[in-house]
Parts: structure tokens; sequence; C-alpha cells
């Protein structure tokens, strides 16, 4: 599974023994997949302000996991012809995202444990704020592109009548700078090719003979050519109409079609050059948001288990991996089992729900008598 549960419980005697029940319990039972998680010392301060920076924590949690889920969604959006390697490009440090998680150290060069708890949150705020500034910019100019270039396409791909013709058409097919004849293009159903050219002379006057000439085709029918008198034009589409043929309005303009092939050429260029730099920066901001993710728990830890243990520090953090989905609530009832001394009321209330705390609001879903966060990898799902 792509889930871990990262707990911790008071350092002394009994509760060291406690987690040795756990890891006992969990490992015969095949519930889960238990580690130590190491949190360096950090400095205290007051608890009015570590209150603070719980909150601050649980927002900026929030909106770390946002915004690698956003990172890991543009890598699956540019890497569209190799969706398959997605997995390979979201790594931390290198390593897969796992892997990363159960050998977590945390990184004292980049956010050093003596300073402030708050100046350590405070680096981390402003280090995702910039990456997903970054991120906006980068994915919006190179979606814009893809959009352009998505609408190109469609434009020749669409039917006959709609479809840009520019790909279809060439000088050749065209009477051109005539002062009298015009050369016009007409959809002509399948099942209605012989009677186009039985007819197509006789829908007026000064039809040129024999000047039809099937350029194209879908599903539904084909693109002829027609050259005929400029004065007839009127009096040609009425005729063409009542017969169900479709004179498609088209003007060959060499600069335009010249242009729109020099677009396409451009926009498919642009975005070959930009492709693999945004996909490089993908990868390296993808690492360096989810290494900042992890960091922020490790800190929201250590600030839960202050506030629930009290002074002097002295916790456990232990990081458990579920073996399956069917066993996490066999697993949940374990941990309130042993940790239940904790907290011997909010414990019995969870192992029975119908039993309702006094003065308290809580619910089976979001209190536990341990400090507890869940960790979900499925950036995907």
């Amino acid at each position: 599974m792509s889930e871990f549960w990262l707990i911790s419980a008071p350092g002394d005697k009994e509760n060291l023994q406690a987690l040795e029940r756990m890891n006992t319990v969990t490992s015969k039972s095949n519930l889960s997949y238990n580690t130590k998680f190491t949190i360096p010392d950090f400095k205290v301060g007051t608890l009015d302000s570590l209150v603070g920076l719980s909150d601050e924590l649980g927002k900026l949690d929030i909106f770390a996991e946002s915004l690698i889920k956003r990172m890991a969604q543009s890598v699956v959006e540019v890497m569209e012809d190799a969706k398959g390697k997605v997995q390979e490009n979201l790594l931390a440090n290198g390593a897969d995202l796992t892997s990363f998680v159960t050998h977590f150290e945390w990184d004292m060069a980049k956010y050093p444990a003596k300073q402030p708890l708050v100046s350590i949150a405070d680096t981390l705020a402003k280090q995702l704020a910039q990456i997903e500034t970054d991120l906006k910019s980068r994915t919006a100019a190179y979606s814009a592109l893809k959009t352009n270039l998505e609408n190109l396409e469609k434009k020749s791909t669409g039917n006959l009548f709609t479809r840009t013709l520019s790909d279809i058409v060439s000088k050749e097919d065209f009477v051109l700078d005539s002062e009298y004849l015009i050369t016009l293009l007409v959809i002509v159903p399948k099942p209605s090719y012989a009677q186009w050219q039985k007819t197509y002379e006789s829908l007026s006057d000064m039809v040129v003979p024999r000047s039809t000439k099937l350029l194209a085709e879908d599903n539904e029918g084909g693109l002829f050519t027609v050259t005929l008198f400029r004065k007839v034009i009127d009096d040609f589409k009425t005729k063409a109409r009542e017969n169900k043929f479709t004179v498609r309005e088209f003007y060959y303009d060499e600069k335009e079609i010249k242009r729109e092939r020099e677009e396409m050429t451009r926009l498919l260029s642009d975005k070959k050059q930009q492709y693999g730099p945004l996909l490089r920066w993908l990868k390296v901001n993808f690492s360096e948001a989810f290494i900042a993710w992890i960091h922020i728990k490790a800190l929201r830890v250590f600030v839960e288990s202050v506030l629930r243990y009290g002074l002097p520090v002295n916790f456990q953090a232990v990081l458990l991996q579920p073996h399956k989905k069917s066993s996490t609530k066999r697993l949940r009832e374990v941990l309130n089992s042993v940790f239940r001394h904790l907290d011997e009321v909010a414990a019995a209330s969870i192992l029975d729900a119908s039993v309702e705390i006094p003065g308290l609001q809580l619910s089976n879903q979001d209190y536990f008598p341990y400090v507890y966060f869940h960790i979900d990898l499925g950036l995907l799902d």
C-alpha cells in the first residue's frame, strides 16, 4: 500500500513497552511494517508559540500535499505519450517515495535543527510558495502552447464541412487570378457521387465541362472541385443545395495557407523545446516539494507530541505501513488498545463509538490517544 501512519508515544519505560507490544502484535498478525522515525531535538520555545505553530503547520501540511499532487498531475500531462513512465519520474532525492519515507533523515543542512521551530516552518513555507509560483508560470506557458497546437490539430481532424483545407488543396486545384472564372469546392455525399458526375455540368449555365476532381474523402462524403463563370455562382449554389450538394466557402490564399502551416511547425518545435526543460524542472522541484512535505510531517509530530505529552521532550515516533487496505481497521483497533492508557476516556470512545465524551466533540475518525498523522503516496489517484 502507498499509505503510511506516523504516530508517536511517550518515551518512558511503560510506553516503550507498549510500542514493543504494538510491534509484536502487528508483525505476528501481518498488519503493518513498522520502523522508527527519527526526529531531531528541536528548540521548543514556549507552549503558547507551539499552539500557534500547530495551526500553521496543519495549513502548511495541506498546502504541501496539494502542491505535490498538482505537480504529479503536471508530470502526467507533460508525459502524455509516455504515461507508463510517470512513476519513475516522481522521486525524492533519487529514491522512490516509499523508500524515502521509510529511510527518512532530517536534512540538517537545509533546515538546521538549532533554529527556532517557527523559523524552520517559515523556511519550508517560503520554499513551497516559490515552487508553486514557478509551477503556475511554467505550466501556464506550456498549457497555452498545447492548447494552441490542439486547436490547430482539431482543424485538421474534423469532417469536410469544418476542417481546414490547407493540407488538402494545392494551387493547381484552382483557377486563380481570372476575371471571369472561379473554382468552387463542393461536398458530395458518398451515395451521390454518380449523380454529381452526371449533373454538375448542367446545374447552371456556364459550368466548365470536365472541371470536377475529387480532392479528399471522409466517412460521409467527398470534396470535389468545379470551375464555372463568376456570374453564375449564386445560381449554381442554389441548384447544388437543391440536390443536397454543399458548396464549401473557401478562398485559396497562398499566404494564409503558408502562415497556417508555418504556425503548426513553430508550435510543434516550441513544444519539443519546452518539453525537456519543463519535465526536468518538474522532477527536481517535485522532489524538493515532497521532501519538504515529509519534513513538515516530522515537525508536526514533534510539536503535537510536546503539546500532548508535555515537557521535558521525551517521545518515540514510529512509521507504520499497513500491508493492505482491509487490515487498517484491525490495525487501528490494536493501536487504540495498546495506547488507551494515554487517554482512557478518548480511547474508550474510539473503541465504542456510542460513548460520548462530556464537553468534547470528537470523531473517532480524527482523534486518537496517541499522536497520529497520515501520509498518502497515492498522488495520482
